[in-house]
């Protein structure tokens, strides 16, 4: 691999990697060690490295060959990780990738995790690898908490234990009905013809008034779950009213605008600002989960697009191969950069990933990654040349 650097900032070198374990349930150690205590802190796991940040790691995989690569944008190092045959598409639950083939997916340890207290945060790496397998078909989206990743496919969900996955196996706990399907406070929210609120073995314990006509697309973020609905989307957020219930607000698209409903969420990990492209590709919509307002973006025809958080861009990148910034309040364009080629075939289209400092682009047509600094008027701060095709992406760490 070749590295392009385009005023290249400092960045701190990770340290090497140890030997694979896995976080707890709920943030203690797999292996049962103190939750906190002069020498292991809290979310410590066994063999594993905390570090004083996170650990951002890019899974890519190419569709051609089903070739599987680990790219550490601090170390510029990239890793093969297997391959998985077939490969068609990617997602992830912050730590683990999940690669889809014919009615299949394959479950990779990045090795980089955030533990999140709410007060304060622990940041992890450890050797990556396959975990292994699970059923799952149709168009594939994931969303994790501490306990449960879940994997919703348009016609159900495969409910994965974490601790499981983080220790190395795969173990399924339900398969509820719905065509969304998101962990939130604990439970699960399942949503279909109505919406229904399950235990974490996929039991019925409540629905909730309100309905979500057409779900789809959901996320977590720290203002709530969402979940989209061809009307709009619910914000269920826990009422702090009553322990244990859940409060819902509806965030219906604006009256006057036509442009059809987002069918996915992208977003940073944990924001409230979230960003879909309409589903029929000719712009995007901006949601605010805090305020539950959606702002319109007229960017002309796009392939791929996310939210950084409250007061900063939505990235969107049009089929002209342009990246473009937009205020998620006004909607007004900020920046620009003429990034790669027109996007043309029938491949995956490229994805767009932002976290805390950078966004990452990967170009098929170029085998390469292009890493974007989103606070500078989208600077190109390093391109990374591969010797492979990088058709899918995830960013993990998270």
């Amino acid at each position: 691999m070749t590295i392009r650097r385009r005023t290249l900032p400092a960045l701190a070198c990770a340290a090497g990697a140890l030997a694979l374990s896995g976080c707890g349930a709920e943030g203690g150690a797999a292996g049962g060690a103190p939750a906190e205590s002069p020498a292991q802190p809290h979310g410590y796991v066994e063999g594993a490295e905390e570090t004083a940040e996170p650990q951002w790691r890019l899974v890519l995989a190419d569709t051609e060959d089903g070739a599987v690569h680990l790219l550490d944008p601090a170390s510029e190092e990239v890793s093969p990780l297997g391959t998985v045959p077939g490969a068609e598409a990617a997602a992830t639950d912050g730590r683990h990738a999940y690669i889809a083939a014919d009615g299949s997916v394959t479950v990779v340890d990045s090795g980089a995790w955030t533990v999140d207290h709410g007060d304060h945060v622990h940041y992890y790496r450890a050797e990556p690898g396959t975990v292994g397998e699970a059923d799952a078909g149709g168009a594939l989206s994931v969303t994790g908490d501490a306990a449960v990743s879940v994997l919703s496919t348009g016609d159900g969900a495969s409910v994965l234990d974490r601790e499981s996955l983080d220790g190395g196996e795969v173990e399924q706990v339900a398969r509820p009905d719905g065509a969304v399907v998101v962990p939130y406070a604990g439970r699960l929210l399942a949503a279909g013809d109505d919406v229904r609120v399950l235990d974490r073995g996929g039991d019925t314990e409540d629905t909730l008034d309100e309905t979500c006509p057409d779900p789809a697309g959901q996320a977590v973020t720290r203002r709530g779950a969402v979940l989209g609905c061809s009307d709009g989307a619910l914000v269920v957020t826990e009422d702090d009213g009553d322990e244990g219930a859940l409060a819902v607000e509806t965030a219906p698209y604006p009256d006057g605008e036509d442009a059809p409903p987002v069918e996915s969420f992208h977003h940073r990990p944990g924001a409230p600002v979230l960003a879909g492209l309409a589903a029929d590709g000719d712009g995007a919509w901006a949601l605010d989960a805090g305020a539950a307002e959606w702002t319109r973006i007229d960017s002309g025809p796009a392939v791929a697009v996310s939210a950084a958080g409250e007061g900063l861009p939505v990235l969107v990148l049009g089929e002209d191969g342009t990246l473009r910034a937009y205020d998620p309040d006004s909607g007004e364009r900020t920046a620009e950069r003429e990034l790669m080629d027109p996007i043309e075939g029938d491949g995956p289209p490229p994805s767009v990933w932002i976290d805390t400092a950078r966004a990452y682009v990967n170009d098929p047509a170029a085998d390469a990654v292009h890493e974007i600094d989103y606070n500078d008027d989208l600077r190109v701060a390093r391109t990374f040349d591969l010797e492979f095709t990088p058709d899918l992406m995830v960013e993990t760490g998270s």
